[in-house]
């Protein structure tokens, strides 16, 4: 627990003080998650030495079209990157080419959606809002699940959360997001109804974790890597963040301000 609570800590002040810089700053902390992200999936699913490069480097450069060019042509490379990799990849590696072009969307997507939003007049403060319903759902999820215990929610994929565990990090994600809104001055349509706004997107994050426990189940992993202290690997704590980066990202573009 200590080590989970220091890493945590230490992940937190990390990640804040790159949103609060922006910029380059930013875009290069996406970049090394995103790219560590693809490095875990590969191992996970065990693919080969020449597509995990491939991968990593259609991950990468739509990362640098997102910071260098625009978010459609970033979109572009992820997107026809990742669909002619598994085509190409059908032809050595069948049972993979799936897994591998789903890993290259999984990882690309969420990075551009991040460096998208930290981009946006008042990005800081929506980027901030977005992490904080992210970390606000694990912390609460945890200790919820932990104190109260009960009916497992989805056995079969996580064996260790619970319905209590969804319910507390859904309550402590809707007062988050309420109060970081109201502090922040967020704007935007849809955050004037920042309490649902944050246990819907509490939902959305513990599906990303249980999207990852299932990954793990079927791969016999416990963890997806041991890069960080008491949490495990970088997909164990981006899992959350990967779904509601893309639906906070796809928000703020579309609703007006």
């Amino acid at each position: 627990m200590t080590a989970r609570v220091l890493t945590g800590v230490v992940l937190i002040a990390v990640a804040l003080a790159a949103v609060w810089a922006g910029g380059l700053v930013f875009s290069a902390l996406v970049a090394v998650a995103v790219l560590l992200m693809f490095a875990e999936w590969s191992v996970m699913h065990d693919i080969s030495r020449r597509f995990r490069l491939a991968g990593l480097a259609i991950v990468g450069a739509s990362i640098f079209f997102a910071i260098y060019a625009a978010v459609d042509r970033a979109l572009l490379v992820a997107v026809g990157g990742a669909i002619l990799l598994g085509i190409f990849a059908r032809g050595y590696d069948r049972q993979r080419a799936a897994w591998i072009a789903g890993g290259v969307l999984y990882c690309a997507l969420p990075g551009i959606a991040l460096i998208v939003l930290r981009g946006l007049p008042g990005g800081l403060e929506l980027t901030a809002w977005t992490l904080a319903i992210v970390w606000a759902t694990d912390i609460f999820a945890f200790f919820a699940g932990r104190t109260i215990g009960g009916p497992k929610l989805a056995p079969a994929l996580s064996p260790n959360k619970t319905w209590a565990g969804l319910a507390g990090g859904a309550i402590g994600a809707a007062l988050t997001s309420y109060i970081v809104a109201r502090i922040a001055g967020i704007s935007l349509a849809l955050f004037d109804y920042a309490l649902i706004a944050g246990l819907v997107l509490a939902v959305v994050a513990q599906g990303g974790d249980l999207f990852e426990s299932w990954m793990k189940r079927l791969t016999g992993l416990k963890d997806s890597g041991r890069l960080l202290p008491g949490h495990g690997g970088i997909l164990d704590r981006l899992d959350g963040l990967v779904p509601v980066a893309i639906i906070v990202a796809l928000g703020a573009v579309a609703i007006p301000r």
